[in-house]
């Protein structure tokens, strides 16, 4: 089993300019998932939606090519994919040729799904769905791309004392007796490092639910204790989501993340207790 105390993460890393599928580095879901209480299938469905800034290879004359990639990786996958390890792959095409943009999206869709689902395969395994969604945009495209903050209500505007930062689910509490409500929040004063640098994650979230009201203030609060809390960018997001759903009890909710870049990728995990179709991977403007 990969651990993330393996990975390139923190260490000094050659460049490969030349295609190399073997750099990816999948971490399993499982042990992260039973901190929190999840032994089974979870009480979610979502994914987490990737992009890439710093996408190029050769096409056949040799002239490089340059483009923007968002991956999906549904979270039923066994493995997420640690990030360093995804921009050592994404430098390997830097001089590796290929004969068209297809080529190049074909490549990126089987080497992820393989190492998401590893050991399982969806080559050799009907069962294991490929998984994977890759969509390139060439440079003509560019000025496609939009900019816009997650909708909702903002937590951020509320002037409240915050003392904790590492996770206090505790802190979590609803306005019993008042009549269910739906409700869109959102927040920009998400942080957490990363699980094996302690370097930081900057995030904003959204919070949709159907329920007995919760208490925006500790929500809030509940928001900002993460602040010192080790932990990859799923991660953070699935406990949060299942804070919220254990201890609020909502009919329904959704935990949406965007995080800023770091080594030209962002992250952007989406947890739903109910199926519904992923939000457009639009960035925010921090990212």
């Amino acid at each position: 089993m990969n651990l993330p105390e393996n990975s390139q993460l923190g260490k000094a890393a050659s460049y490969i300019d030349q295609y190399d599928a073997s750099l990816l580095f999948p971490i399993p879901r499982a042990p992260k998932r039973a901190e929190i209480g999840i032994a089974g299938a979870p009480p979610f469905l979502g994914a987490d939606m990737w992009s890439a800034f710093e996408l190029s290879w050769l096409n056949l004359r040799g002239k490089p090519q340059v483009a923007l990639a968002h991956f999906t990786v549904p979270c039923e996958t066994l493995n997420i994919i640690e990030s360093k390890s995804f921009k050592l792959y994404l430098n390997s095409f830097n001089n590796t040729r290929f004969a068209d943009i297809e080529a190049v999206r074909d490549r990126l869709r089987r080497d992820l799904s393989e190492a998401v689902w590893r050991p399982a395969t969806p080559q050799a395994d009907a069962s294991v769905p490929p998984s994977i969604g890759v969509r390139i945009l060439p440079s003509d495209l560019f000025d496609r791309e939009p900019v816009h903050e997650l909708d909702g209500l903002s937590l951020d505007r509320l002037d409240v004392a915050c003392d904790r930062y590492t996770p206090a689910p505790d802190l979590l509490k609803v306005e019993a007796g008042e009549a269910p409500v739906s409700e869109v929040l959102v927040s920009n004063l998400l942080k957490s490092n990363c699980l094996v640098t302690g370097q930081p994650d900057w995030g904003s979230v959204q919070i949709s639910y159907n329920g007995t009201p919760i208490d925006q203030e500790s929500l809030l609060q509940y928001l900002v204790s993460y602040r010192n809390h080790n932990e990859f960018h799923e991660q953070c997001v699935e406990r949060i989501f299942m804070d919220i759903w254990t201890r609020c009890k909502p009919i329904r909710l959704t935990v949406y993340a965007r995080y800023t870049r770091r080594g030209g990728l962002d992250i952007n995990p989406f947890r739903s207790s109910y199926a519904q179709a992923l939000p457009p991977n639009i960035r925010t403007a921090r990212q």
